[in-house]
């Protein structure tokens, strides 16, 4: 039988001061060794109680068991985008380029209105969730979800492209109660090459 495979928290990609001054290192600190890390240990901890359930031959509550399983690898999956989706803004552009900024130019109009239906779902987003970039395969248009906790509201299959953590564990140290700041704060770290990526490697599987 094949060794069974866990989560694991993924390093960043940058050091822990590198985002600043838009999100501090003590903010970053936590939010990735502490907040990220709970839902890898969560999602691990969910995967042994369902092999120990399977060894032994008894029986769990399914339902409360891959309820909190959806919620813990989505937290995970949605950390790790987000990570990789930033870069100190000394490295980033303003705006996208090439086939991204191409596709939002299609959809939105313009990449200001983009930035505005996408901040709105950011700043609007009920208790804690995500702003996220998504492109549809089916209608190869992009699509801005707004994500409820890390796994609610989330369309099936639709492959995300760039997500914003809104979650007050991701700038309260920073900003206090004023989300909206973050938000607009967020736009100068975005790796727009990252995401840009993300779409071309969706697009070639399209064709």
């Amino acid at each position: 039988m094949a060794e069974k495979k866990f989560y694991a928290l993924p390093d960043l990609p940058y050091a822990y001061n590198a985002l600043g001054p838009h999100i501090s290192e003590t903010q970053l600190k936590i939010h990735h060794d502490k907040h990220h890390a709970a839902y890898v240990n969560g999602a691990n901890a969910l995967l042994e109680r369902l092999d120990k359930a399977r060894q032994a031959g008894t029986d769990v509550d399914m339902k409360a068991t891959l309820k909190e399983l959806s919620f813990q690898v989505g937290g995970h999956t949605l950390h790790t985008l987000f990570w990789a989706n930033m870069a100190p803004a000394a490295k980033t552009s303003k705006e996208p380029k090439d086939t991204l900024a191409e596709a939002l130019k299609n959809e939105f109009g313009s990449f200001e209105r983009f930035k505005k239906e996408f901040s709105a779902a950011a700043v609007s987003a009920e208790g804690s969730g995500w702003a996220a970039l998504a492109f549809c395969g089916k209608t190869h248009r992009p699509l801005v979800m707004q994500i409820e906790k890390h796994n609610v509201n989330v369309a099936p299959n639709e492959k995300i492209l760039m997500v914003l953590d809104v979650w007050e564990h991701a700038y309260y140290l920073d900003y206090r109660n004023e989300r909206a700041k973050f938000v607009e704060a967020f736009w100068n770290i975005v790796n727009w090459d990252e995401v840009n990526k993300r779409l071309e490697a969706i697009l070639a599987t399209l064709k």
